[in-house]
């Protein structure tokens, strides 16, 4: 579980098949092998490690439905370890799991997102969105996406800031959203119970 508040800004070093290397610091300070770290949201394992760099096997099913399927070498990347149950919770609930790749129609400080119309029932006026690892609140929804307000310090430390229109995120909604969603199905009109 994560929290959608990046730690550190690394940077892609090599992906040589699945292998994916990540150059940072801030989040190898506690690794150990086998541990989580979300890249761009998704939640990646440790499966090796140096002093300024770590390494992941991504299958190709995860490479195919997020948007690290377009990462090439120096390209930024937003990090973050798992939440503590001691630490605060700074953002909101994430699992680290990519329900969609949006693409980005507008660039911050007003974040304009399209996305798949399907999943808009997830997207909520006020509510929780992750955009690549960053926990934000969706200012706006429209026909085909929605638009979150991002701040300066934000735009600095995330790779939201650099990232401009035809460039592809991923998305991570809200997951008690799902989850009541599913609770509900078989017990309301439209619901169809299997």
């Amino acid at each position: 579980m994560f929290t959608g508040i990046v730690e550190e800004l690394g940077s892609v070093i090599s992906r040589e098949g699945p292998r994916l290397r990540i150059g940072a610091v801030m989040v190898l300070e506690d690794v150990e092998m086998g541990a989580s770290i979300a890249v761009n949201g998704t939640c990646l394992t440790v499966v090796g490690w140096g002093t300024d760099y770590w390494d992941a096997d991504v299958v190709d099913e995860t490479y195919a439905r997020t948007s690290l399927g377009s990462l090439k070498p120096g390209d930024r990347v937003n990090l973050e370890r798992p939440v503590r149950l001691a630490d605060r919770l700074g953002g909101h609930l994430v699992q680290g799991h990519v329900d969609a790749v949006g693409t980005i129609v507008t660039a911050a400080p007003d974040l304009r997102i399209s996305m798949d119309s399907n999943l808009l029932r997830y997207v909520v006026h006020k509510g929780s969105i992750t955009i690549d690892g960053v926990s934000l609140t969706v200012a706006a929804r429209h026909e085909d996406g929605f638009s979150v307000a991002i701040i300066p310090h934000t735009q600095e430390v995330t790779t939201l800031g650099c990232k401009g229109p035809g460039d592809l995120v991923n998305l991570e909604l809200d997951v008690i959203a799902k989850y009541v969603e599913s609770l509900l199905g078989g017990h309301t009109p439209e619901g169809n119970p299997q």
